[in-house]
């Protein structure tokens, strides 16, 4: 097997592996052992790939953001249609609703990691930083095609939105929170700037 292919398939397994374990059990659990035990693999498989266990995690977190590109393409391929409201609704649920706030708790919990991902993203949380991104390019279509006010601010109504549903789902072990829950907020953080208000 070609050593790219085999490497990819390795890296995508202790990703896989890593997020299961993340999800499942919390930041504080994730360790080099843990990890290669749910892959199924020998211990020293990840430090023969990684440079120790923060650059794996590094490797993690840009994996994870790095598949929100499909999410934003998914996302204003919707502008026009639909009503904005319900597609930021549709598409912070999928953000939120996969490994994105256990990705951020564990970011928080580990200095080093935060350290280390400083040197390439001085700004932010990588994955949250992303979803704002995200949103506010959808956002600036929905303006251009005149759903959202004109002179509305799209970066600062992307960020409220990432930061308000980042409170709804923060709570990794309670309920998720109901799609009416998060269209609620969604339309409330949009009330003054849809050239069309909704009905709420």
């Amino acid at each position: 097997m070609p050593t790219g292919v085999a490497l990819r398939d390795v890296r995508e397994r202790l990703f896989d592996a890593a997020e299961r374990v993340l999800l499942r059990d919390g930041p504080s659990a994730l360790t080099s052992r843990a990890v290669t035990a749910e892959a199924g693999c020998a211990k020293g498989v990840l430090h023969r790939h990684f440079t120790d266990f923060d650059d794996f995690l590094a490797e993690l977190v840009y994996d994870r953001t790095a598949r929100l590109e499909t999410q934003a393409a998914v996302l204003r391929g919707t502008a026009g249609t639909g009503s904005v409201v319900g597609n930021l609704t549709d598409a912070l649920m999928a953000v939120f609703g996969s490994v994105a706030v256990a990705i951020v708790a564990l970011i928080t919990f580990r200095d080093e990691l935060r350290a280390r991902l400083r040197r390439t993203w001085p700004v932010g949380v990588p994955l949250l930083a992303e979803a704002v991104n995200m949103t506010a390019a959808y956002l600036a279509d929905e303006r251009e095609l005149g759903r959202i006010d004109a002179d509305a601010d799209v970066d600062t109504l992307a960020a409220a939105l990432i930061g308000a549903a980042h409170l709804l789902f923060a709570d990794r072990t309670g309920t998720p929170p109901t799609r009416e829950a998060v269209e609620r907020t969604v339309a409330t953080v949009l009330s003054g700037a849809l050239a069309q208000r909704p009905l709420f």
